[in-house]
């Protein structure tokens, strides 16, 4: 964060100081909410959760080198003490944000948000100094803390911003005004909660609605929902995707024998080629996002181009693909499941499985259920059991409860299948059916939503590898 003086930041928050003899003291070092990541100079913003209480952790921080407590109450240390702790983070990320006067893309949609990120911020690197949202912090208290990572020297902040329903999107833009503003789909994540579509694309329109004139709306020329938001913005609108009257787009998509997608880009001032080093078909639609965010932050196609094929994955559990030392490759995509995400997963498992046959190998999709669907759930589990037959994978093992029996309950009645697909009741039973059964050419893909911890089944199938012994890819 850029140096601010307690008396500067008590004002900026509406907070009054507490236990400070000297208030010209700055903040030189990070904004934290953890005290075990306290620097020296730090400010330590203490939330009081359902479990742990901040406040408790006041003396720790302090000790550990933190100059203040961003505090609800007095708390026995150098503190600003608040009435909302959460409003006044905000505030103090507006401000700074305000001082700084850095490019603010900000970006949303229903799947993809992380990847997208990860691929902006990447390509942006090359351009100028930049700073970007870390894994998917996109919330009321991950967003203003990665926008206090900013410095005098950043040149473009790209943050990442859900929402879990109408409103929220429109509050995280009034932290950080963007001066880009990115959507990218309008899927069925959390259908449960928005209440249709046309609620979550309400929601996600928000971000549109915040740019200034002088702004520029990036939209996917391909989801009819957020093409339709061309008319929520004032901003300029550059379109992205495969259609032909995309502003940004791709020809030529094609997969490499990895599951790599290679293809054209074409921009307004130029083409180039790009083969990325991500896996599935569904990254060329966030690459092509990225690359018009790109375009409009005045890099060219073949700088673009270069930079998106260089590029590759910067967050855990996102189509995370290792190949053992006994030739099983593991696709670790566990981080979470919406339906679209899971019909993009099989598909990119589906493309790296006929490299493998022409081995001996097979296609494992092992997948849990797919949380915060309401009353889609049953249909949506069904049809990806049975878009796995479709795309001729191998065997499906359905981990869980409910949802599970009806992804396999899916695939059952689709096909013939009968011991090609099976239910498990929870992780270590599907992790001792793969370990009994795998062989070498075999490709297992795990994917479920978050709170089932899947992970754990991709993790245990590389457990036990000597270091050095298992290539990632």
């Amino acid at each position: 964060m850029i140096a601010l003086s307690l008396a500067e930041i008590a004002e900026i928050v509406g907070g009054q100081p507490h236990d400070i003899p000297d208030p010209s003291v700055q903040v030189t070092g990070p904004v934290v909410i953890d005290s075990r990541q306290v620097a020296a100079g730090s400010l330590f913003v203490a939330f009081a959760g359902e479990n742990v209480d901040g406040h408790d952790y006041a003396q720790r921080a302090f000790e550990a080198g933190a100059v203040a407590v961003l505090a609800a109450r007095p708390v026995g240390v150098p503190a600003i003490v608040v009435d909302d702790v959460q409003a006044a983070l905000g505030a103090l990320a507006r401000d700074v944000v305000g001082r700084l006067g850095t490019e603010v893309v900000a970006l949303t949609g229903s799947s993809g948000k992380t990847s997208t990120k990860d691929l902006i911020a990447q390509v942006l690197q090359r351009h100028a100094p930049t700073v970007f949202t870390p894994g998917s912090l996109n919330n009321e208290i991950g967003l203003p803390l990665t926008a206090l990572t900013a410095t005098a020297e950043t040149r473009h902040l790209v943050l990442e911003m859900g929402a879990r329903g109408v409103g929220h999107i429109r509050y995280l833009t009034g932290l950080t005004p963007p001066t880009i503003g990115l959507v990218l789909n309008v899927g069925s994540a959390h259908i449960g909660e928005f209440g249709g579509k046309e609620q979550i694309a309400l929601a996600k329109g928000e971000l549109v609605e915040s740019l200034p004139e002088s702004g520029c709306a990036v939209l996917n020329a391909d989801d009819p929902l957020v093409r339709a938001m061309a008319s929520r913005t004032k901003a300029r609108v550059l379109l992205f995707g495969e259609a032909a009257d995309a502003d940004v787009r791709a020809e030529n998509v094609r997969l490499t024998d990895a599951g790599q997608p290679s293809f054209s880009l074409l921009t307004p001032s130029g083409c180039g080629d790009v083969t990325l080093r991500l896996y599935g078909e569904h990254h060329v639609s966030n690459a092509l996002a990225a690359a018009a965010v790109a375009h409009e932050l005045g890099m060219s196609a073949d700088e673009i181009a270069r930079a998106l094929s260089e590029a590759g994955s910067l967050s855990r559990w996102r189509m995370e693909v290792t190949e053992r030392p006994d030739g099983v490759t593991v696709v670790n995509d566990a981080y979470n499941a919406n339906p679209e995400s899971m019909r993009a997963a099989l598909r990119a498992l589906a493309a790296m499985g006929e490299a493998s046959r022409a081995r001996g190998g097979r296609t494992w999709a092992v997948l849990g259920p797919m949380a915060e669907l309401g009353d889609d759930s049953l249909a949506e589990h069904d049809a990806v059991g049975r878009l796995a037959v479709r795309l001729n994978v191998s065997k499906l093992v359905a981990v869980g409860g409910r949802e599970a029996s009806w992804l396999q309950l899916g695939a059952y009645n689709e096909g013939s299948w009968g011991e090609e697909s099976v239910h498990v009741s929870d992780a270590q039973a599907a992790v001792d059916l793969l370990r009994s059964e795998l062989r070498p050419g075999d490709v297992v893909l795990v994917k479920a939503s978050r709170s089932i911890g899947l992970e754990r089944v991709a993790l245990a199938l590389l457990e036990g590898a000597a270091e050095g012994e298992v290539a990632a890819r």
